[in-house]
């Protein structure tokens, strides 16, 4: 019941937080700058994309048991090229950068092709926050393999605060069953990792982090289609 709680509370200060900023942008506009309005209609543009983009995911977790998900042969590379494209202004307008690495020879994965991409967004943009111009965070894929079974692992890693040991065991076990706060990253989305989590759950991924002494990583891991030696 308490976590249940806990989890309500931080979904609501994450929700709260963008539109709170989006006023804050739309008192603080002078219409006799038309730069500074550009600039800021951009920013609520953006800020905005990405509030809509939380209260979508939030309704696909409630909805993952409906059937609506199917499982595909998803190509990889495509959706993280695709959240590394959406994601560039972001980056650039906070002076971040994102490195984008490939060395897996397996394309294809069984997954959900619009859950992956959430995943993989809700990860980048928590590693927006803890990167700077010499520590650029960055998006790697590459194969993996445990107990013989071939996987394809997507990691994004950063540069902020090491991840608690609480929350890098429930994500090991794969029991993060609510939005939490994360003490030692405020500024980090408990949100964000509750939907990555819960998405790869429902697609049989393996979902983890690994704690560095100067960030984290944060990884999922996908069944490789077996369509995928066609194209190896």
């Amino acid at each position: 019941m308490q976590s249940e709680v806990n989890g309500i509370f931080v979904t609501a200060h994450e929700l709260k937080a963008p539109l709170s900023l989006m006023r804050q942008l739309a008192l603080s506009l002078d219409p006799n700058d038309p730069a500074e309005t550009r600039e800021y209609q951009a920013r609520m543009v953006s800020v905005s994309e990405r509030a809509l983009r939380q209260v979508s995911d939030l309704s696909k977790v409630a909805r993952l048991e409906e059937g609506l998900f199917t499982m595909e042969p998803v190509a990889v590379r495509g959706v993280c090229d695709e959240v590394a494209s959406e994601l560039q202004y972001l980056f650039r307008f906070n002076s971040k950068k994102l490195h984008v690495k490939y060395s897996n020879r397996h394309k294809l994965v069984i997954a959900n092709r619009d859950l992956l991409h959430s995943v993989v967004y809700n990860f980048c943009v928590n590693a927006i926050k803890y990167s700077n111009s010499s520590t650029a965070s960055t998006l790697t894929v590459s194969d993996h393999k445990s107990d013989n079974i071939q996987s394809v692992r997507i990691v994004i890693r950063d540069f902020g605060p090491s991840l608690p040991m609480d929350i890098y065991q429930k994500l090991a076990k794969n029991q993060l069953d609510a939005p939490t706060g994360i003490s030692f990253r405020p500024d980090s989305s408990g949100l964000g990792l509750y939907i990555a989590t819960k998405f790869s759950r429902f697609m049989n991924a393996n979902v983890g982090a690994i704690r560095h002494r100067d960030g984290t990583s944060f990884f999922v891991e996908l069944p490789v289609s077996n369509q995928g030696t066609l194209f190896a």
